[in-house]
């Protein structure tokens, strides 16, 4: 089964890092308040960024990678996500 890694936007334009195997459930509990300790403080708006891995070590590792990303960096990952899902 595979593992998803993705960025979520907050309301106050901060971006929040993840994984899980099943990506809408995982959103619905940090919009419910049930999900990190960062998205109960910094309400989710959207999801703007998913990828897709084949083991739940290989989306921890990318998961590591996306964090260590500026806002800026982070924000172009978003952009360019955006683009390619509207194809």
């Amino acid at each position: 089964m595979p593992y998803y890694v993705y960025i979520l936007r907050c309301k106050d334009g901060s971006y929040y890092t993840g994984h899980a195997k099943n990506v809408k459930r995982r959103v619905k509990q940090h919009i419910k308040g049930q999900g990190a300790r960062y998205t109960r403080m910094h309400e989710t708006e959207k999801i703007v960024y998913v990828e897709e891995f084949n083991s739940r070590s290989e989306a921890m590792k990318r998961e590591r990678e996306i964090k260590a990303l500026s806002h800026n960096k982070k924000q172009r990952l978003a952009s360019l996500y955006d683009k390619t899902s509207a194809q």
